[in-house]
């Protein structure tokens, strides 16, 4: 049989479960079907496959019925997925004709605005776990939109919670999440609320109530300690990098650094100010009294099998003292080289350096990019007891046992300068300078890598090539820099995604960026721990799957999970040692490294966003930093 014969007999088959689909609907429920829109529920109640509702309901024709089912078997994924990839419906869709066949009222969340104090009957706890919310509630019932109403163990779970009958509906999951994103977000606002009932009648969001004539007596009581801890042990709980207590006019801003984004979960009376920063100076053994010049400080926090280094920076502002606080997790440890995300070329090239005993590494990228993380790695394979190491840091975020390591103090003048050169006293065999900030510590470092010292350091630039520009600004002769630096190492650090994220089909204007940036490479095929090709990407690749966001409990509804590196690394050669002492542009260095084999930040990033690890959009954000 040939194929037009063969594609006509499909077309028919569809067109006869079409009619055969419509006469079992319609007779079935032929007397409840009262208008239009009715009459099409009615024709796909009690369906189980959404093709064949989407087929009754005239959604797709009989070509996309055997194409979507076909792709489904050969391609393993679902329908829906198909359905969402292919532009046919979204999410919100796929839900409503889903209840349109299970005969369950579908409703859309975002038309309701739900009162608070239902909101407070409804713990988020019990909306992660039953992916419900509740929008509407008389004396003896709640309304509430659930991603599957038809699960009776958990609509018996929340009536239990809730003390009265539950009507489930269909509610399209993203729209539940949002809500929960949304609405429960400032949950330890309503816990510090708590905390603070015995400070004062006041309302956290409405500071104009406050009792401004409350005395100091009552605000440095224990409900305020309590707040502290409950800020720490909130942005300890959900990993954050950094917290933020900001007074601004009228309020405290309480913001956390998750991923490498600030977010404000909490704001406060500006009453409470005093004594919030009273409690971190005494935590941090500051200055009390002291108001008019920036302080720092550190302390420690135990919490459960884990201690936590909070690093203090409290620094006065027009309206009041602002407090900087970043916590250092112990028990993380230093990572391995595999964990920080560097593999490939730049892996190779890395390793290559940190087995010469001479020389300069260093690693470039704006502050939070993970340059110490990367430096601490790298020493933990020098790590050994052959070899004196010190490192001189401002401060020391990282603890690493067998290391010499020294903080700098510049009010008693230990800068990086005076450290360094009383370090090549101290016979070291690796010496780790936090950053090369200014020419003398520049000129220091490079006399201990001719004297047979491997140095580490970093330097703020934007590429690898950018760091031959910047210490020849410093004033750092080309000819010293093409005979002591081994390796420059970029990075930044993007997102990962959670593992509830969804795939999709790119875009053409996507697949042409990413055609713009990996065709160089002359293809890029990755291969999984059994020597299977598990990606592969040419310049004539025409279909590309990409990955989203999307968000669940375990991500805090974020769609991301920790962060991952993303590198280049630029190997001194002779035709770079040559350009550095032309003092070629930053343009013409980066175009020879990258004739030599070097995969740009931007390479590396996509690469990791086709494979699944993180998100077009991600990449994009990151490389501008």
């Amino acid at each position: 049989m040939n194929s037009s014969a063969s594609d006509n007999n499909q077309k028919d088959l569809a067109q006869k479960a079409k009619e055969y689909l419509l006469n079992k609907t319609g007779d079935s429920h032929q007397s409840d079907t009262s208008g239009a829109s009715d009459s099409a529920s009615q024709k796909v109640r009690g369906l189980t496959n959404i093709l064949d509702a989407l087929l009754v309901k005239g959604k797709i024709s009989t070509e996309q019925y055997n194409t979507l089912k076909f792709e489904s078997v050969n391609t393993s994924k679902s329908v829906e997925t198909l359905l969402i990839e292919q532009g046919i419906l979204n999410n919100s869709q796929i839900t409503e004709i889903i209840a349109e066949m299970k005969g369950i009222a579908f409703v859309t969340l975002r038309d309701y605005e739900i009162p608070t104090p239902l909101l407070n009957k409804f713990p988020k706890e019990v909306a992660e776990s039953t992916m419900a919310v509740p929008f509407m509630e008389s004396d003896l019932r709640v309304k509430v939109g659930m991603k599957d109403p038809l699960d009776l163990q958990k609509i018996k779970y929340i009536e239990s919670v809730v003390g009265k009958k539950v009507d489930a509906y269909f509610a399209p999951e993203a729209e539940i999440k949002t809500i929960i994103e949304t609405r429960y977000g400032a949950q330890i606002g309503k816990e510090v609320s708590e905390a603070l009932a015995a400070v004062g009648n006041f309302t956290l969001l409405d500071i104009d109530k406050a009792d401004s004539t409350e005395s100091m007596a009552d605000i440095e009581s224990a409900p305020l300690i309590k707040v502290v801890n409950m800020i720490l042990n909130y942005g300890i709980s959900h990993k954050s990098s950094d917290i933020h207590i900001e007074p601004r006019e009228n309020i405290i801003s309480v913001r956390f650094r998750n991923s490498g984004i600030l977010a404000e979960k909490l704001t406060l009376p500006k009453k409470l100010l005093p004594s919030i920063v009273t409690r971190i100076k005494i935590l941090s053994n500051a200055k009390i009294d002291e108001h008019r010049v920036p302080q720092d400080g550190r302390f420690q926090v135990k919490d459960k099998n884990s201690i936590v280094d909070v690093r203090v920076s409290i620094i006065p502002s027009v309206y009041g003292e602002k407090i900087a606080l970043r916590l250092l997790e112990k028990t993380y440890g230093i990572k391995n080289m595999e964990e920080l995300g560097i593999r490939g070329i730049s892996y190779a090239r890395l390793n290559d350096a940190l087995k010469k005993t001479q020389g300069i590494i260093l690693v470039t990228g704006p502050t939070g990019s993970g340059k110490t993380q990367t430096l601490a790695s790298s020493l933990k394979i020098l790590n050994t007891t052959a070899v004196n190491i010190l490192t001189l840091e401002d401060p020391v975020e990282i603890r690493m046992d067998g290391v010499t390591q020294v903080q700098v103090n510049s009010q008693i003048g230990l800068t990086f300068a005076n450290g360094l050169r009383s370090f090549l006293r101290q016979d070291p065999d690796i010496i780790m300078v936090g950053e090369i900030r200014d020419s003398e510590t520049a000129s220091l470092a490079v006399q201990a890598a001719l004297v047979g010292r491997l140095v580490l350091s970093t330097v703020h630039t934007n590429s690898a090539a950018g760091a031959f520009v910047r210490l020849t600004d410093m004033g750092v002769e080309p000819f010293l820099l093409s005979s002591t630096v081994n390796i420059v190492l970029a990075q930044r650090l993007v997102r990962v995604l959670c593992d509830c994220k969804e795939p999709y089909n790119a875009a053409s204007e996507q697949l042409s960026e990413l055609h713009t940036h990996l065709d160089a490479l002359h293809g890029v095929a990755l291969y999984d721990e059994n020597d299977k090709l598990k990606l592969e990407f040419k310049t004539d690749t025409q279909n590309v799957t990409l990955y989203k966001k999307v968000g669940c409990p375990k991500c805090n509804q974020t769609g991301y999970i920790g962060r991952t590196g993303i590198f280049e690394a630029l190997k001194m050669s002779e035709k770079i040692s040559s350009l550095v002492m032309k003092k070629a542009s930053i343009s013409e260095i980066n175009k020879k490294a990258i004739e030599e084999g070097m995969v740009t930040l931007i390479q590396d990033g996509y690469i990791k966003a086709l494979e699944g690890i993180t998100t077009l959009e991600e990449v994009v954000r990151v490389k501008n930093e």
